[in-house]
């Protein structure tokens, strides 16, 4: 089983979709997290620890990230899925984007 980790800004929009679309499958975990300081679960050594796969909504995420958990990447993959913050939660264009994009990784 593989721990998958889904990261945008605040952790309000994009990423809580993505941890909800993708919560149904059997054959990975989910979680999802941001990482502004004032996000609604923000991201922590401990999930970026526990990931396989990270995907990140933008580059400047991917950024962030690796400049406040290089140590704790380990062999986890990082995948910028280059999704604007456009969306609403659980807008069905974000969802299908997703879909998209993600399931290529998982599959």
């Amino acid at each position: 089983m593989k721990n998958v980790l889904f990261v945008c800004s605040q952790n309000r929009l994009r990423s809580p979709t993505a941890e909800q679309v993708f919560s149904t499958r059997r054959d990975i975990e989910v979680a999802s997290a941001g990482t502004n300081h004032d996000a609604d679960t923000p991201l922590t050594h401990e999930l970026v620890g526990w990931a396989d796969i990270i995907f990140v909504m933008e580059k400047t995420h991917r950024t962030k990230l690796r400049k406040q958990f290089r140590a704790g990447l380990k062999a986890a993959k990082v995948i910028c899925l280059d999704i604007p913050d456009d969306y609403e939660f659980m807008d069905p264009e974000l969802i299908a984007l997703l879909k998209a994009r993600v399931s290529r990784y998982l599959d």
